[in-house]
């Protein structure tokens, strides 16, 4: 079976409700021979809820602001040094279900930190990737008209104590760790193309830079 194209773009640092419009845009106007893409970037500090997000898991925002998405899940922090991947996927190109997107989101996190030698692990009672019983990635998806947009939060170094004024995905109590946490030395840029390369390879897609006459979204 062909690989099918996904574009990859590198966008930096964007504000997230700019970025989540620009989600929605892209997946409304596609037709079926719109190549799916992979962003990547980073968020300046934000809480974002879930379409079912409990106020009373965000506990004390302080300063940073909260928005309500349209992601799957609850509460979970964006910020610097936070790797970002937002997967616009043709679903049923991937061959696989939500569930089984879910699951090579997770195991292609899992791997990178195996090839550093770190253990990993994910739970079905609550999706992402936990070494021990710290979570080191979140993972959140829409699917609208058969594609999917949102994706996987992963901390390559991040501040972390934002994460303490809310309950991490829902979940009280819930300790965050990062890469550089685990003694993990990687930059966002190798991070977010190790996770790329475990992830395409998974579902069978051919990663692309943008045309040349394209400029990134922003």
């Amino acid at each position: 079976m062909k690989p099918q194209p996904v574009i990859v773009r590198h966008l930096g640092l964007q504000e997230y409700q700019a970025t989540w419009r620009a989600m929605r845009d892209f997946t409304d106007a596609r037709t079926p021979g719109t190549p799916s893409e992979i962003w990547l970037l980073e968020h300046p500090p934000v809480f974002t809820q879930g379409q079912a997000g409990r106020a009373e898991h965000v506990l004390d925002p302080g300063d940073i602001p909260v928005i309500q998405s349209d992601r799957g899940g609850q509460v979970t922090y964006h910020g610097p040094g936070q790797l970002v991947l937002y997967l616009l996927l043709d679903l049923k190109a991937t061959g696989r279900g939500i569930r089984g997107l879910v699951t090579s989101m997770e195991e292609s996190v899992i791997g990178l930190l195996a090839d550093e030698g770190v253990q990993a692990h994910a739970r079905a009672d609550a999706p992402g990737v936990y070494v021990e019983e710290k979570k080191v990635a979140a993972l959140g998806l829409r699917v609208r008209r058969g594609y999917t947009y949102h994706g996987l939060a992963l901390n390559v170094d991040p501040d972390l104590e934002p994460f303490s004024r809310i309950d991490p995905c829902g979940h009280p109590g819930q300790v965050v760790t990062s890469l550089a946490e685990l003694g993990i030395d990687l930059s966002l840029a190798e991070a977010g193309r190790r996770v790329v390369a475990r992830l395409a390879a998974d579902l069978g897609l051919e990663t692309m830079p943008p045309l040349p006459q394209e400029t990134d979204r922003s």
